[in-house]
């Protein structure tokens, strides 16, 4: 399984990295998370460097992807080279979920015409404009489809991927590894009562 967190110039470590971190907590073989750029690096909002770990040519033929947040996301919607790859997201094949800017860009590329999104405060005004519903909810899935608002939602979005492509059990596990101690069972109990709702009522896999 491929998981790509698609990061772009600007990006919010948060949003890409504790993805990053969590969905990391799988250990399967064959199980790979990369960070998916532009080009051969991006720098974050803070200055943190990141190199490409892969293309967004290869995220596109990911099994999952997430498409993470940013300053510049406004830019990237407005990039031609970019949206033309990213047009190849397809969620009849592959898990697709944005972070908090992240759905504007879904948004634009049309895959939010009949679903409700989840996002950031800052980007709310801009995903109503691009005609789609915002949420005022940290989490929100239809088939294969998710968004998160707020930066500290991210895990939502990676403990749902890990729950549809490996099963709850593995999902609940990477959770409680990363909560704080003492605050273990709380944290899970509050994820998964965000993300259960929007979970296939059967098996958990992608077909």
């Amino acid at each position: 399984m491929h998981i790509a967190i698609l990061t772009f110039e600007g990006y919010n470590e948060l949003d890409s990295l504790i993805a990053l971190g969590v969905l990391n907590r799988i250990k399967t073989d064959g199980w790979r998370v990369t960070i998916a750029t532009p080009g051969p690096k991006v720098t974050s909002m803070n200055g943190v460097v990141v190199e490409q770990m892969s293309t967004l040519e290869e995220a596109c033929a990911a099994d999952a992807v997430i498409v993470g947040s940013g300053i510049a996301t406004r830019e990237v919607v407005e990039d031609p080279a970019i949206m033309s790859v990213l047009r190849r997201l397809d969620p009849s094949r592959q898990l697709i979920a944005a972070q908090c800017s992240g759905a504007l860009v879904l948004a634009r590329l049309g895959l939010l015409s009949d679903i409700p999104a989840c996002t950031d405060l800052t980007t709310k005004p801009w995903v109503i404009a691009a005609g789609v519903e915002v949420l005022n909810q940290p989490f929100y899935a239809k088939d294969n489809i998710a968004t998160a608002g707020g930066c500290l939602a991210s895990h939502y979005l990676a403990a749902w991927i890990i729950a549809r492509l490996e099963g709850n059990e593995a999902a609940e596990s990477a959770l409680h590894y990363v909560a704080p101690v003492g605050e273990k069972e709380e944290y899970i109990e509050r994820a998964w009562r965000n993300i259960t709702p929007y979970l296939p009522a059967a098996a958990p896999a992608l077909a």
